[in-house]
């Protein structure tokens, strides 16, 4: 059975995962993620970021070492088994940096409502769910738009609440800002910030260093050798730009100054003030 004890979420040991078998995706990742815990990870376009979130999922399984989620050890096995399949699908919902990936149905309500009902909630309690969801997220004029003619910023808005009227313990979120202006960031930002407590995890992955600032309480680095190079708080590295430029997460670029180009790290400059 998957445990009821919420002081633990995850626990990767040893987990390697290879593409097509001789395609390496991640190497030797260990780490433990609590309830409680808002964690970023970081790392280069190609380092495993978006792997990990699926496999955190259960979408995919290690090619070696193992993930135990709420006190079980995933495996494809374990997740066909009906009662144990739910309960997970129930606790750990995913959210892809791609919408259209994630969206299929002909309205966006059907979108929000199609989870809660395979896994046999009831329907008084689903109509509740997506009505809710539906509002905090600000869309609810939306609800009778087929997904396929909203924009980016408004596909990723049904996406987070196809996974949200699910009523999550742990939110995976696979570049969550990438695609929205400004704005949207912000109230996305806010959002996330507002939806976790003690109870749940956010796992998220993201390129963009403000909002590791603005919402992580702990950054997990992906290196290019696909293994973990950094864990821990993130003023711990922000501040590091020798650590960010080896680990390509900022860059140098080019800057005219009259006739001389000078060149230098583009970096995350200081942590924000609240």
């Amino acid at each position: 059975m998957i445990s009821l004890d919420n002081t633990l979420i995850y626990k990767a040991k040893d987990l390697y995962y290879d593409y097509l078998g001789n395609i390496p995706a991640l190497r030797n990742i260990c780490f433990n993620i609590g309830a409680g815990e808002l964690v970023a990870l970081v790392g280069a376009n190609g380092s495993g970021k978006s792997t990990l979130l699926k496999i955190l999922d259960g979408l995919l399984f290690p090619t070696s070492g193992e993930l135990m989620a709420f006190g079980t050890r995933l495996s494809e096995k374990i997740l066909e088994t009906g009662n144990l399949a739910a309960e997970f699908r129930r606790r750990v919902g995913l959210v892809f940096q791609d919408p259209d990936v994630q969206l299929f149905s002909p309205t966006v309500w059907d979108e929000v409502t199609f989870g809660p009902l395979q896994l046999g909630i009831s329907k008084d309690e689903v109509i509740s769910r997506a009505n809710e969801t539906l509002e905090v997220l600000n869309i609810s004029s939306l609800r009778e738009r087929p997904p396929y003619l909203l924009s980016g910023g408004e596909k990723k808005k049904v996406s987070l609440a196809s996974v949200l009227s699910l009523r999550p313990q742990v939110l995976l979120l696979d570049e969550p800002t990438t695609g929205l202006d400004p704005w949207s960031q912000g109230n996305l930002i806010d959002f996330l910030l507002q939806w976790a407590d003690k109870g749940k995890a956010l796992v998220f992955s993201t390129q963009d260093l403000d909002v590791v600032e603005e919402v992580a309480t702990r950054i997990i680095v992906i290196g290019a050798s696909h293994d973990i190079v950094a864990d821990g708080m993130p003023e711990e590295f922000l501040s590091d730009s020798d650590f960010l430029l080896r680990n390509n997460l900022i860059h140098e670029h080019s800057h005219r100054h009259k006739e001389l180009v000078h060149r230098h790290p583009h970096l995350h400059e200081h942590m924000h003030e609240h």
